[in-house]
């Protein structure tokens, strides 16, 4: 059975590095075109390709925006503009909530705000784990032997009770919710 999931909307700090990055690729890409020397030739065609980087970047940030999540049997779907990546949840055995999960940590790989935050990171509670966030006082760690991943669902008490459903073997563990283990 597949159940669907919003993303957790958007904090004013995401908000805010999303403005104020785009603001500067934008700029900087637009004074690296003006500064590109005019004479055709290999300085010219340079200038251009390092103009064109800040859009690009800017561009592909917002192609790996996260926009829901869907339970679908023991698989979880990351949805982002055009297409959603699929991860297996066999094997999961915990399920952690909490808004400090992600502290301490530092990016191996991926974008750590500009339009959500995403990659490969790493820190001392969980190891090496990918990412899939907009808003961290509502992160939900999925814990399995082949991985963890944390994702910000805009309602984690209704994700966990899906994912109880699914995986009753996995212990569920929130700092406030009642009757969690």
């Amino acid at each position: 059975m597949k159940q669907r999931f919003a993303v957790a909307p958007w904090p004013l700090s995401l908000w805010l590095i999303s403005l104020l990055a785009t603001v500067l690729l934008i700029g900087v890409g637009y004074a690296a075109y003006q500064a590109a020397p005019a004479l055709p030739g290999f300085t010219h065609r340079f200038g251009l390709v390092i103009a064109g980087l800040n859009p690009a970047i800017l561009a592909g940030s917002l192609l790996f925006t996260v926009t829901g999540y869907t339970l679908d049997g023991s698989d979880l779907l990351i949805h982002r503009l055009f297409w959603s990546t699929r991860f297996s949840l066999f094997g999961l055995r915990q399920v952690l909530v909490d808004p400090k999960v992600c502290k301490g940590s530092f990016r191996l790989f991926g974008n750590s705000g500009l339009f959500a935050f995403t990659g490969l990171y790493q820190n001392r509670t969980l190891g090496r784990y990918r990412l899939f966030a907009t808003d961290f006082t509502r992160a939900v760690a999925l814990i399995s032997p082949a991985r963890t991943l944390v994702i910000t669902p805009k309602s984690p008490p209704a994700f966990i009770a899906a994912v109880h459903r699914a995986f009753p073997q996995a212990v569920a563990e929130h700092p406030t919710l009642p009757g969690s283990q």
